[in-house]
Formats: structure tokens, sequence, C-alpha cells
């Protein structure tokens, strides 16, 4: 019997019928950088590759259970924590993350293809702010995302705001702020990470034609990858951030709505295909 080699990572999201984004798309990209993923369902999405209709939320003690023993019986390097569904699913997964401070927590709760952006709650966000970003090695979230958040605390007079949001996030305790959507030249996208010393690193890519679905999701899932490889967080925002955009060149159409990342676009490239 050959003994566990590869980094074991728990993933809590939803469960995405298309594995566009979610708990597939978080095990596709595990396996795609040598993890093994382990999963809670907090939610069951209705959907296509177009649009997602609805959304049914797991009851808190399923999600508590779920993970409760996977962790008793497995050794997790790291924690990804996508949509979230209740407040009562943030405060069990909070709860849960405090058992085990020495692992690394990648928070990625926002996903703009639900019905109501699946945070519109304001008591989620503050609760999302106050349990889990405290715990957070990293949190990633679109410069829009941050505006949403950030109405939990800021004056919509103050200046800088950017500046300021960010300074929040990190005052929380949370240790890495990944920023996507920063600013750029026209034509290119470009994501920064933040962290109590200021800027950390800024890199600009070439904006892909098409719309997608799961790009976000790829990016957190590789990061949490990366940290489960014991890489440092910058340089695993750099290499997750290498493969997304890998993934996403690579896209698929395997619908009539948005383009897929494909994750396994390196074992087409070397030739492993089915004939």
């Amino acid at each position: 019997m050959q003994n566990q080699t590869s980094p074991l990572i728990l993933t809590f999201g939803v469960s995405d019928p298309v594995g566009a984004i979610g708990i597939q798309a978080d095990l596709a990209s595990f396996a795609a950088m040598g993890c093994h993923g382990a999963s809670v369902i907090t939610a069951i999405l209705l959907g296509d590759t177009a649009r997602i209709e609805d959304i049914r939320h797991i009851e808190t003690d399923w999600v508590m259970d779920q993970a409760r023993m996977v962790l008793e019986d497995m050794p997790i390097a790291a924690f990804k924590v996508g949509a979230l569904g209740s407040v009562e699913n943030i405060s069990a997964i909070a709860e849960i993350a405090s058992d085990y401070p020495d692992i690394p927590l990648i928070l990625d709760p926002f996903i703009s293809a639900l019905p109501d952006q699946g945070m519109d709650d304001e008591d989620m966000l503050l609760a999302m702010r106050e349990l889990l970003l405290p715990q957070t090695t990293l949190f990633l979230a679109s410069v829009a995302e941050l505006n949403h958040l950030a109405e939990t605390w800021r004056e919509s007079s103050a200046a800088d705001l950017l500046t300021m949001d960010v300074r929040e996030i990190i005052d929380t305790g949370c240790q890495y702020l990944l920023l996507t959507g920063t600013r750029c030249d026209l034509g290119d996208v470009a994501n920064t990470l933040y962290s109590d010393a200021g800027e950390v690193r800024h890199d600009v890519w070439r904006r892909l034609p098409g719309a997608f679905s799961g790009a976000g999701s790829t990016l957190s899932a590789a990061i949490a990858a990366m940290l489960a490889n014991r890489l440092e967080v910058p340089e695993a925002a750099l290499e997750a951030q290498e493969f997304t955009m890998a993934a996403l060149s690579h896209a698929l159409r395997i619908g009539m709505g948005r383009l897929v990342p494909d994750r396994y676009f390196w074992a087409r490239e070397s030739g492993l295909q089915q004939p």
C-alpha cells in the first residue's frame, strides 16, 4: 500500500453542475497542482454555462459535520473557503478554522454569477469581516467586491478609498489581500498583492478575449494548492496567476454560454490526451 504523499486541501464551497466554479472547479485545480481535494458543500447551484438560476443552501450542521469528519481523518495542508451561504455557515467555518490555526486559509467568498452575488446580506459581510478575515492567510477579491465589502465600514466621502480599504482588510488580521482588476493600461488586466508592509507585488497580464466562468475560482484554488505545496505567499500568488492565465488561454466551450478554464491544458499539450 502506498502512503499518501500529495498535499491534502479541504475546500468549502458550492456544488456547480457545470464544473466551472465552486467545489468541482477547486478539485480540478488541486489535482492539476498535484494535490488531493476533500470538500464540504455549502450550497447547491441550479444553472448552466450561461447563468445560475437558483441556489439551495446546506444546513449548517451538515457543513460542520462534513468538515469535522474529514479533519479527524486526514492531515489537511490548506483550507480554501468559497461561497459561504449564510451567517450560520460563516460562524461554523470560522469555528472550525480556529481549531487549526497553523493551516493556511484562502478566502474567496464572492461569486459574481450568483443571482444575489452570494454576499448581498450585510450581516453576512459583517460576519465574514469579524469571524473569517482575522484567520485568513490570503483574501481574494476584485476591486468591485472590495468596494461592496467596504460599505460596512467607510464613509462615501472618504478620500483615497482603495488605500483605506486595503488597510482595513489587513488590520482585521488578514495576512494578504490579492486584489484583482487594479490599475493597468487599456487592454491589460492587473492584480495587486498587499500585506501589512504595503504593496508586495503588482502583476499585469494581457486581457484575453471572451467571457469566462471560473477564472476567480481557478486562481484561489491554485493559490491554495501552492501554499499546500509550501510555497511562500508572494511566489504562490504569481505561480497561481500564471496557471490561471494558461487555463483561460486554453478555455473550453463546453456549452452555449461562457467559456470554462481548461485546468488540464498541460496534459493535452504533453500529448497525454486520449486518441
